[in-house]
């Protein structure tokens, strides 16, 4: 099976869904104090571009392992990023609206990677069957 010959990564809900985060995520972190810009900053964002980029990637391979694997290492990623927000939080460089925010998004992320990891994907890029038609 050939991935991403059918259809686009950006077709993807858990991509477009990682994209907005990533930029929910830069928008927040702008305010972070400028010491921080190579600190936890960098790695907060760095964390996040992965996401999407992970699921971008893995559409563009050749398996369905593959793709799965790609996917796992976008959720590794969210992991990973939900415990530097947690940080960011403790330290109050996030309102607790901002952190509700965006924990809200990553939950709401890791749940389309989990389930997107846990379907089917030998049928990825094909159209579901047509149903026959009745006759009344």
């Amino acid at each position: 099976m050939e991935a991403g010959m059918k259809y686009s990564y950006r077709e993807l809900i858990a991509w477009q869904k990682g994209v907005e985060f990533v930029v929910a995520l830069y928008r927040a972190t702008a305010t972070f104090p400028k010491e921080e810009l190579y600190g936890l900053t960098s790695q907060l964002r760095r964390a996040a571009v992965s996401i999407p980029s992970n699921i971008a990637e893995g559409q563009g391979r050749l398996t369905e392992g593959e793709f799965k694997h790609f996917l796992g290492q976008a959720r590794g990623s969210l992991w990973e990023l939900q415990t530097q927000l947690e940080i960011a939080y403790r330290l109050q460089f996030l309102s607790r609206a901002q952190y509700e925010v965006i924990h809200k998004m990553a939950d709401d992320l890791g749940k389309i990677l989990n389930g997107l990891i846990g379907s089917d994907l030998s049928r990825r890029g094909k159209k579901p069957p047509t149903p026959p038609a009745t006759s009344n």
